[in-house]
């Protein structure tokens, strides 16, 4: 819905509000971007006023508008106008301390350190990908629970810098094919970057690329409030995703230093400020808003108290079923249905002891859980049939079938990864989607992200070595593994069979702060997991799946995912000639980590020779191994050869382990 304007000359003096909120912190902290906040002030005010639907009493309510500002330099735009509106956690003393240790007001925009802030931005063109991804989530939802309890919009600020970067070509393409309606990207042409003139640097003409993407194209005046309200009011009602050009000075009402690169990065400096309160006739005191303004933003604010509490009404009138099962993708736990069937697969597993890539165990696993995870929803950037994350339950995502559980993301590894960050952020779904791991490399900035913003996110990597084989050293992921580990609050999962990687998948959906790397194999893996326990091994991070049988100084082989099966070969043989050896299984390093001292040490024991074997660099093995232990994997890039070739050739075996044990241990 649109709401009543108010008194335009009032909504210059809100706009003006925001300008010395802005200008105000940033000369507290002496740190910070002024310019945009001041430049975009007008748009902001008029999108509040007139169109956002949003609740500050109900931040999290489920249908609100979806205000993105991937401009996140800009900060205090969005602080500015969370204060103004009246966000409880938003007050005075949170912008009076901006940019200052412990605060709510963070250089860039941090999701989970305040209400309103959708996601976490400051890395260009990650918020404008994620908007993509809420407007996914939202139209499936609403495909699946109707117009009356999920109808909303995502609007996302962006600025030259955010379309410069190469995932907002990615993630505009994306939107353009899916006809993404309710998506609107307000750009903030000012024309200026940090260096000078985005002449330095740009010669697009923005408007013909976004209508070649399939996008509705506007462009207005980001000072008149007529102008922004039409443009606005246009790209609600356009059956394509909306990008809309607002012509704006960085800087508006900076007397010497607005429409300049001076104001992109830096504080105005005093005396500029009492120019800029000259030029706006603004003559209270710093972080004062006189009481008419204050009052009008807060009266914005209360609004959509009303809006929300019929809403509600609306998802009460529901048949209960679908009521229940709207919560239930509110909430994304999966039911006690989907445990039991995956008990009884795992035991399955433990009769038939299937002899398949990870990769496949992967999509077996997914065949049980996606009928009983609607919420689940899947997808891969254009390697579908390599990474199997599609079953034969899955419908296509897409214009036409909007319910879908299956999203084709092309080859756009990063705007895959941001989007996927978009869907969790929205709520209702939980994404996962798949790529080739070397290709992290692609979307680490969002993998980074995830974690940061304490995401349930699914990245399903497959051909996770030098068993991929032929496809040689540039789809060889050697370095991955550690650079990935090397991330904080992110769980790096290689298991070794198909019974782990069920375990992996079961606890990547358990973890609901924490984003999911699932490192999967394409060669054929003997299953290890003999015998059926019902409890999930692999919860842990690490356990022991073969023990020694002798007494005396024990060596400990530590392995991951297909060199799980090579290190029990190894064991078999020094254990047949009386060296005392186990093998310890780790499908997941970072959990094993975060286990208390006690459990560590009945997995490897402290006085333990160690061994540790993974088709990969020896980097986050550092810490266990210590100074005596010893690595056996790569220390360089693959080759192109069959997988057994290269196993042979780069020492990663079973002979190689016997023999290492035997040199430097078997008499220690």
């Amino acid at each position: 819905m649109n709401y009543t304007k108010l008194d335009e000359g009032n909504y210059s003096e809100m706009a003006n509000a925001i300008r010395v909120l802005t200008i105000d912190a940033v000369e507290a902290a002496n740190s910070g971007h002024p310019g945009m906040p001041m430049g975009m002030a007008d748009v902001a005010t008029l999108l509040f006023s007139e169109f956002l639907k949003f609740d500050p009493q109900n931040p999290k309510w489920a249908d609100r508008d979806r205000f993105i500002l991937s401009a996140g330099h800009g900060s205090m735009l969005i602080y500015a106008l969370l204060y103004l509106t009246g966000y409880s956690d938003m007050s005075l003393d949170e912008i009076k301390n901006f940019r200052q240790f412990g605060s709510k007001t963070a250089g860039h925009p941090e999701y989970g350190e305040v209400n309103g802030v959708e996601t976490t931005t400051g890395p260009l063109g990650q918020g404008f990908a994620n908007a993509v991804g809420m407007a996914i989530a939202e139209r499936q939802l609403s495909a699946r629970f109707g117009t009356e309890v999920v109808d909303h919009h995502t609007y996302c600020v962006v600025g030259d810098g955010c379309l410069m970067e190469g995932i907002s070509h990615e993630a505009a393409s994306l939107a353009g094919h899916q006809r993404l309606e309710k998506l609107i990207i307000l750009f903030d042409d000012n024309g200026i970057s940090i260096d000078g003139s985005t002449n330095l640097t740009v010669s697009d003409d923005h408007i013909a690329r976004f209508e070649a993407y399939g996008w509705h194209t506007a462009t207005a005046d980001g000072h008149d409030f007529d102008s922004i309200r039409m443009a606005i009011s246009d790209a609600k009602n356009s059956q394509q995703p909306s990008f809309v050009a607002f012509k704006t000075q960085i800087g508006f009402g900076s007397p010497n230093k607005g429409g300049t690169a001076a104001c992109h990065g830096a504080p105005l400096g005093a005396e500029e400020v009492e120019l800029v309160r000259s030029t706006l006739n603004w003559s209270e005191e710093p972080f004062i808003i006189p009481d008419p303004i204050i009052k009008s933003w807060r009266n914005l604010g209360k609004r959509g108290s009303g809006e929300q509490k019929a809403w509600q009404e609306r998802l009460n009138r529901l048949e209960k079923k679908q009521r229940q099962a709207f919560e239930e993708a509110l909430e994304g736990t999966s039911s006690s249905e989907a445990h039991n069937a995956l008990e009884r697969y795992k035991a399955e597993l433990i009769t038939v002891k299937p002899n398949i890539a990870t990769r496949v165990a992967s999509q077996k696993t997914l065949e049980v859980l996606t009928p009983m995870t609607p919420w689940l929803i899947g997808g891969s950037a254009d390697l579908t049939g390599s990474n199997n994350t599609k079953t034969n339950d899955h419908e296509i995502l897409s214009e036409d079938t909007p319910a879908g559980n299956y999203l084709h993301y092309g080859v756009r590894e990063h705007a895959m990864a941001a989007a996927m960050n978009g869907m969790a952020l929205h709520g209702g779904v939980v994404p996962y989607g798949g790529t080739f791991l070397v290709f992290t490399d692609y979307c680490r900035p969002s993998i980074r992200l995830s974690a940061l913003m304490k995401l349930r996110v699914v990245f399903v990597m497959t051909h996770d070595s030098i068993g991929l084989g032929e496809d040689g050293p540039t789809h060889q992921p050697v370095e991955h593994l550690s650079a990935l580990r090397s991330i904080p609050n992110l769980n790096v999962y290689r298991p070794a069979d198909a019974v782990e990687t069920l375990e992996c998948w079961e606890l990547a959906l358990q973890t609901n702060q924490t984003p999911s790397i699932i490192a999967l194999s394409r060669q054929n893996l003997p299953q290890i997991r003999l015998e059926h326990k019902p409890e999930n091994l692999s919860s842990k991070g690490g356990y022991i799946i073969k023990h020694s049988s002798h007494q005396g100084p024990q060596t400990t082989i530590v392995a991951t995912g297909s060199e799980v099966s090579i290190a029990l070969e190894a064991q078999a043989v020094l254990e047949n000639t009386g060296i005392p050896t186990c093998v310890v299984s780790m499908p997941c390093l970072d959990i094993f980590n975060s286990q208390d001292e006690v459990y560590q040490n009945s997995v490897i024991a402290p006085e333990s020779n160690i061994v540790v074997v993974e088709a990969g660099v020896q980097q986050s093995w550092d810490k266990l191994l210590g100074r005596a232990g010893v690595f056996i994997g790569m220390n360089g890039f693959g080759a192109s050869a069959p997988a057994n070739d290269l196993f042979n050739h780069f020492k990663i075996t079973a002979e190689e382990i016997i023999q290492t044990i035997k040199e430097r241990f078997a008499t220690s």
